[in-house]
């Protein structure tokens, strides 16, 4: 008939990463104003077990031009959240996610500005 779950318990350790509803929403805005520019036309999530991806991309067809990555096991270290380029670059790491997409809304500055 169907699969039981076992109830997730304090003492184990989620099966998956993933955004907060207050994450999501200022990812999503940055987001929806790169569309609106005419920059981004797609996005993509995925959710393992230790990271959270998000992907924006110029095509669909393309790699994504920015991943903005949650690893809550680098919290006490580098910082859980990471902007990564296109190639792979790690363009910015921190403990914050403002400081992380200011490279991307600087960008979207200039395209606004244009």
């Amino acid at each position: 008939m169907g699969n039981v779950a076992d109830f997730p318990t304090a003492g184990h350790a989620p099966s998956q990463t993933a955004f907060d509803r207050i994450e999501l929403s200022r990812i999503m805005n940055l987001y929806g104003r790169m569309v609106s520019a005419g920059h981004w036309r797609d996005y993509a999530i995925d959710l393992h077990r230790e990271v959270a991806v998000f992907s924006a991309f110029r095509r669909a067809a393309e790699r994504p031009e920015f991943r903005i990555e949650k690893r809550p096991s680098l919290r006490n270290r580098q910082g859980m959240w990471a902007l990564i380029t296109e190639t792979g670059a790690v363009l910015r790491r921190g403990h914050e996610l403002g400081p992380v997409l200011a490279p991307v809304e600087r960008r979207l500055m200039k395209i606004v500005g244009d």
